[in-house]
């Protein structure tokens, strides 16, 4: 799903959405003083319609805003459930007879490698490819023990911890990568605020005289609401999941035979 931004660099989305909204001001501005008499103290209901449309805008956000925590929640929950199933994967490996084992439990550390390099700069389509490859790899090995060696209760066990690794890098993709805030919301959050920013620029005009501060610091603490929605749409922005329990079972698995 392609978003309004996503060819930007994470750095640009700030400092262009500022820029935006201060040109919405200023258009704003010029067109009330170009356009109408703007008598100080006579804004002819602009307010009070101004008010509404703030309004209308906030709740648009606290439901977005709620959208990215929510998805931001599932992707940490992911890796957590990630990091146990790779470990109980790769305990129960212990089952197989080698040389199925030492062949298994090295893969499980390289994929452990590749799920911590998904998230570094550059190598997400790389690591997702291999990691997808060493999927099928031990996929064959499993079928492997259960058509030539054994087809116990235990290697049963082995299957259901390699089968969850495999469910968890599909749900991982599909909410790290697919899951995304829908572009016409992001479109709409977009468009009302620079409508909003308009209004308040044509509001400043019946002042007597207009704070050029106080409309720089609004559109300040715009832009950084918008751009807190789109960072937390994308995998590359500041607020990324934290990757620790990944980093914690590579430690533990460096302490085993």
């Amino acid at each position: 799903m392609s978003q309004p931004f996503d060819n930007l660099p994470i750095w640009a989305v700030y400092p262009l959405t500022v820029l935006f909204l201060l040109a919405a001001v200023e258009g704003g501005y010029r067109y009330a003083k170009a356009k109408h008499r703007t008598t100080p103290g006579s804004d002819e209901g602009l307010g009070a319609i101004t008010g509404a449309t703030i309004g209308m805008l906030a709740f648009l956000l606290a439901f977005v805003i709620g959208f990215g925590m929510n998805l931001n929640g599932d992707r940490r929950e992911l890796v957590l459930n990630e990091a146990n199933a790779i470990r109980s994967t790769y305990l129960r490996a212990g089952y197989l007879t080698e040389p199925y084992q030492t062949d298994s439990r090295n893969l499980l550390s390289e994929y452990l490698d590749q799920r911590l390099a998904a998230v570094e700069p550059g190598k997400l389509e790389q690591a997702k490819a291999r990691s997808e490859e060493i999927q099928g790899e031990l996929w064959a090995i499993a079928e492997k023990v259960v058509i030539e060696v054994d087809k116990s209760d235990t290697i049963s066990a082995y299957l259901d911890s390699l089968n969850q690794v495999i469910s968890i890098h599909a749900e991982r993709v599909v909410k790290g990568l697919q899951m995304r805030i829908p572009p016409p919301v992001l479109w709409a959050v977009y468009a009302m605020s620079l409508i909003i920013m308009f209004m308040v620029g044509m509001l400043s005009a019946y002042a007597p005289s207009r704070s050029v501060i106080a409309l720089v610091m609004l559109a300040l603490v715009f832009a950084a609401v918008l751009y807190l929605i789109v960072d937390m749409d994308r995998y590359d922005g500041l607020i990324r999941v934290s990757q620790q329990p990944l980093n914690d079972l590579r430690s533990v698995l460096s302490t085993l035979p």
